[in-house]
């Protein structure tokens, strides 16, 4: 016969092992577009983040050397009920501390409002770009690396004028980050003396733009800016621009960056496409992040990848900061270890900040992609670099300066 104490004693060894295991771990959710509008450019922008994650578990864990993971959702980019879906599980079944993303602003929106901010969870955005982010009621749960559209879009309308491009005709996907974009860019354009001579949202997942290219093509205006994603209907849009001869030369923004755009197309008919897409300023952990990148076998200017490691590696720092897995304070910490005064620490540089922080010593992260001084909506400044279709690929020209 089994003997019941040794069974029960064996039951509640077992059970204590395992809830030890659990509480090793701490968990970062992602959140991103893995299908959809951006699935081509979303895996990088994953990896970014897990990179940060490998450098934090090789340098000793997360909270005297637990381990940092990363479960991940897909938000479809454009499926609000598949974003609040995804943050809901990361929220009550993960049981996240924090969440990296989402990636499109109709997303960070959906996913903060109906999850993340109802749960208490901070939410840090490599590359949601839309204004409409900055206004959200949200506890100050919600920051972003990236800069706001609203500075994207003055950029771009500079860079076209500078080049003598004077007049276009504009179409943007029909949601937060084409309708904000558009309006920063349209803003600009025309107050530095260019002309829209057509404006027109399309609904994204469309075969068909056939209707619209010939209401943006009336005035016979040769170039045509498409503020939308690179794997659904800028594609589309593009592509039937072309076969209509109706224009000569395309504008994009950081939606379009992405080579598989160009692989759908074609090289030689988007070759000299202008477009634009934030950057990283050259500062000392930017060229960390591209050495250690590379060893990684992740390609360092791929968009909103540099972006997704601060992020990542912010949350982390911001945990170890408040001294638990809790949710609670978070943001305090995160604005505390992303600010200046404090020990400059650089990507990478896990242990070197644990220790600081375990003494009591201020930090202040200085990232792969900028510097990360959160202002009171959670947005940072940024820098936006020039992009040009260039031998097959997009290349890059350069920041681009107001």
């Amino acid at each position: 016969m089994i003997n019941k104490r040794a069974l029960v004693t064996a039951v509640a060894a077992s059970t204590l092992a395992m809830t030890g295991f659990a509480q090793a771990e701490v968990k970062v959710g992602f959140l991103g577009g893995f299908t959809g509008g951006i699935e081509s450019l979303t895996p990088p922008i994953f990896e970014g983040a897990q990179l940060a994650v490998e450098q934090i578990n090789e340098q000793g864990g997360i909270l005297d050397g637990q381990t940092l993971v990363m479960p991940s959702g897909d938000t479809t980019c454009s499926d609000a009920s598949a974003a609040s879906n995804a943050a809901d599980r990361m929220v009550n079944s993960e049981n996240v501390t924090a969440i990296v993303g989402a990636l499109c602003t109709g997303a960070t929106i959906a996913a903060a409002n109906n999850a993340a901010i109802p749960g208490g969870v901070l939410m840090v955005s490599p590359a949601s770009t839309a204004p409409a982010v900055s206004e959200l009621d949200d506890n100050d749960l919600v920051f972003r690396t990236v800069p706001s559209d609203a500075f994207q879009g003055e950029i771009l309308a500079k860079l076209l004028l500078e080049k003598g491009i004077d007049a276009v005709a504009v179409t943007y996907v029909n949601n937060d980050y084409g309708q904000g974009l558009s309006d920063a860019f349209s803003a600009a354009f025309e107050a530095g003396g260019g002309e829209i001579t057509e404006n027109l949202a399309h609904e994204d997942n469309r075969a068909d733009y056939r209707s619209e290219l010939g209401s943006l093509s009336v005035s016979g205006v040769d170039t045509l800016v498409v503020l939308a994603y690179a794997d659904t209907s800028g594609q589309t849009v593009l592509r039937q621009a072309y076969e209509s001869g109706m224009f000569t030369q395309y504008v994009g923004a950081d939606g379009m960056v992405g080579d598989s755009l160009i692989e759908a197309i074609g090289a030689d008919v988007l070759d000299g496409m202008i477009a634009t897409r934030p950057g990283s300023p050259d500062l000392p952990g930017t060229d960390i992040f591209i050495e250690a990148a590379e060893a990684a076998d992740l390609d360092p200017s791929a968009v909103f990848a540099a972006q997704a490691y601060d992020a990542a590696f912010l949350i982390a720092l911001a945990i170890e900061q408040n001294g638990s897995a809790e949710r609670e304070g978070l943001s305090e910490a995160l604005r505390s270890v992303s600010s200046a005064p404090g020990e400059v620490i650089l990507p990478g540089e896990w242990e070197q900040a644990v220790e600081l922080i375990a003494a009591g010593t201020e930090i202040n992260y200085e990232g792969a992609s900028g510097s990360h001084e959160f202002d009171e909506n959670g947005d940072v400044p940024g820098v936006v670099v020039e992009m040009a279709v260039e031998d097959g690929t997009f290349t890059s020209k350069g920041q681009v300066d107001l």
